[in-house]
C-alpha cells in the first residue's frame, strides 16, 4: 500500500518507495500504482528517479498540472533532498553550478559551461564513521542532478550504482537519495510537506535520526 500523505481537491502527495520505477517498465510503475491504489487518474509534475524514495505531488486535473508545471518552470516549489555519502565532500556547503551533459551509458555530468546550468545548494555534516550527510536544495530540475552534483564533489551517494563504485554501491540496501521536504504557495495557501526515510540502515540509524530533528524545518537551513 502506498502512504497518501496529503490530498484535497487539486493535488495529492504520495510517498514512493526506493527501487521503483516511476514510470511502467516490466511492471507497473509508481504513476500507474497510485492511479489504481486511488482509483484516479492523475497527472505527476516532476518525477523521481528509481533509486530515490519520498515525496511526490500529483495533480487531479489537467489544468492544476499545468499551474504546477509552470510553478516549476518559474522555480516557485521549494524542494529539498537529504542523501547520504561515504566520501568527505571538497567542501561541507555551498553551491554546484555547470552546465550537464550526457556521459556514457545513459550517465550525465558537469560541463565547464554555464549557458543553462544546472544549480544545487547543499550543506552537509558527518554522522556515524565515513558517512556524510548533505541536506540538498535543487534550483532546477536537470536530469541526475543531485547525482551529478555529489559525485563532483568527490562524495558519490551510497548505493548509487551509477556514479558511485559499483562493487561499493551494490552491497548497499538501497540509494541512499530522499526526498525530504516540498514548500510551495497555490492559490495563495502555503502548503508545506515532509517526510522522513523509512527505508535503509543509514536512514534510519539514531544518528540520522538526530540530524533530521535539526534539519525539520529545512527551508530554514539556506
Amino acid at each position: 500500500m502506498i502512504k497518501i500523505l496529503f490530498e484535497n481537491d487539486d493535488f495529492l502527495i504520495a510517498l514512493k518507495n526506493a527501487g521503483v520505477n516511476f514510470h511502467s517498465e516490466e511492471e507497473a510503475g509508481f504513476v500507474v500504482q497510485v492511479s489504481q491504489q486511488t482509483n484516479i487518474a492523475l497527472f505527476p509534475v516532476h518525477r523521481l528517479d528509481k533509486m530515490t524514495s519520498g515525496l511526490v505531488i500529483f495533480a487531479k486535473s489537467s489544468e492544476v498540472a499545468a499551474q504546477f508545471g509552470k510553478m516549476f518552470e518559474n522555480r516557485e516549489i521549494e524542494k529539498y533532498y537529504i542523501a547520504i555519502s561515504m566520501r568527505k565532500p571538497k567542501k561541507k556547503m555551498g553551491w554546484v553550478k555547470a552546465d550537464m551533459g550526457s556521459a556514457r551509458r545513459g550517465d550525465y555530468k558537469l560541463l565547464p559551461t554555464m549557458n543553462n546550468p544546472a544549480i544545487t545548494q547543499f550543506i552537509s555534516c558527518a554522522l556515524r564513521i565515513h558517512e556524510r550527510f548533505f541536506l540538498i536544495k535543487p534550483h532546477t530540475g536537470k536530469t541526475h542532478q543531485i547525482r551529478v552534483a555529489l559525485k563532483s564533489l568527490g562524495s558519490p551517494i551510497a548505493g548509487d550504482e551509477r556514479y558511485a563504485q559499483a562493487d561499493e554501491a551494490r552491497k548497499e540496501e538501497r540509494g541512499y537519495l530522499h526526498a525530504f521536504a516540498l514548500r510551495f504557495y497555490l492559490n495563495e495557501k502555503l502548503f508545506s510537506f515532509i517526510s522522513s526515510p523509512d527505508e535503509g540502515e543509514r536512514f534510519v540509524s539514531e544518528e540520522c535520526k538526530i540530524q533530521l530533528s535539526v534539519w525539520n524545518q529545512p527551508w530554514e537551513q539556506f
